[in-house]
């Protein structure tokens, strides 16, 4: 049982889901800012899963929490546990923050942690927001950290592989995350020059690809890159599932587009074609200095929100400035791609 000697009493952290560069930054900023008014600081380990068991957990002091923001993943550990699908889980929640001292909580995570969060909120616990994910799909935010590590990563592969499929002559197909929104495909195909960008968002049709690298062989331009989000579809088409095995939120895991495209084409064009599924090397590694600084911001604001009572809110990025927004609407509804952006990255390749 961690007990607070601090008179403000102590705020529990955790980080949901899957891991994104700047969780460290978050833990970092939170804790030095509810230090400085005078909280401690329980970091929970392993999500959800951790607060549910109990005895996963540490004290978070500064010399702990010193040069973590240059530092990938999370020093707290993960998982994709949800409370609300295990029997009395949310009365182990409050009786676990009970246990440990913990009036306040701060939930780092994407749509499904912070969820999670919103409905924690309405049954009592004194919660606050801060949202992670690459795939950059929460509303009310303009930017979620991790989102632009993810990208940078994905565009340096895709402009790599400019030079492996012109020497081959080769069509390669780059699938990158996104079940339900774009926004990694796009800018990361914008920024890595892909040929052609497909995205959740949009049905693609397989006979304009086709023309795109028929066009291109036509001009002496014997290759081409296309990038795909992993939620994309063709027309008439449907999402493709490796298993019928689901997470704890209900997401079941998709089974390549990029794979079945590669096939399709080089049937149809008698051209080779490739494909490379980027994974989990998007997410992995040290963070862009934006998403240092972006989420070290967001932390100290999640300590300003519980500092000035601001709870069932979550920080947001919008413009320049970090400021709060309820979660119910930051969760209630993805942030999908408009139509004028993808627009946007078809005059580069539009026949």
């Amino acid at each position: 049982m961690a007990i607070t000697g601090s008179k403000k009493g102590q705020i529990a952290v955790l980080t949901g889901g899957g891991d994104a560069p700047g969780l460290n930054a978050v833990i970092r900023g939170l804790t030095t800012k509810a230090k400085k008014y005078g909280y401690d600081v329980l970091g929970l380990c392993d999500g959800w899963a951790g607060l549910l068991d109990g005895g996963k957990e540490k004290p978070l002091d500064l010399d702990d929490v010193e040069d973590i923001h240059m530092m990938g993943g999370t020093i707290l550990g993960s998982s994709r546990t949800n409370p609300y699908k295990i029997e009395n889980g949310v009365e182990q929640v409050k009786r676990n923050l009970e246990k440990l001292n913990c009036k306040y909580l701060v939930a780092i995570g994407g749509e499904d942690t912070l969820g999670v969060a919103a409905k924690l909120y309405k049954d009592g616990i004194k919660v606050v927001g801060v949202p992670k994910t690459i795939d950059n799909d929460l509303s009310e935010t303009d930017y979620t950290f991790g989102f632009d590590t993810a990208i940078t990563r994905a565009s340096e592969a895709i402009r790599n592989l400019h030079t492996t499929a012109q020497s081959h002559h080769r069509v390669i197909i780059v699938e990158v995350m996104g079940r339900h929104a774009g926004w990694m495909a796009l800018e990361a195909g914008i920024a890595g020059g892909a040929h052609a960008i497909l995205i959740p968002e949009e049905n693609f049709d397989i006979k304009i690809l086709v023309k795109i690298i028929k066009n291109r062989d036509e001009k002496g331009k014997n290759y081409t890159i296309i990038v795909a989000s992993e939620g994309a579809v063709p027309k008439g088409g449907d999402l493709k599932w490796k298993d019928e095995k689901v997470d704890a939120f209900g997401h079941k895991i998709l089974g390549g587009i990029a794979e079945q495209l590669a096939e399709k084409l080089e049937e149809i064009t008698g051209k080779e074609c490739r494909h490379v599924v980027l994974g989990h090397l998007q997410r992995a590694g040290t963070p862009t200095a934006f998403d240092i600084n972006l989420g070290t911001r967001l932390g100290i604001r999640a300590a300003d929100m519980i500092e000035n009572g601001e709870f069932g809110k979550m920080a947001a990025l919008q413009g320049t400035e970090v400021v709060p927004v309820p979660l119910e609407a930051a969760v209630g509804k993805l942030k999908t791609v408009p139509k004028e952006r993808l627009d946007e990255a078809k005059i580069f390749y539009e026949l």
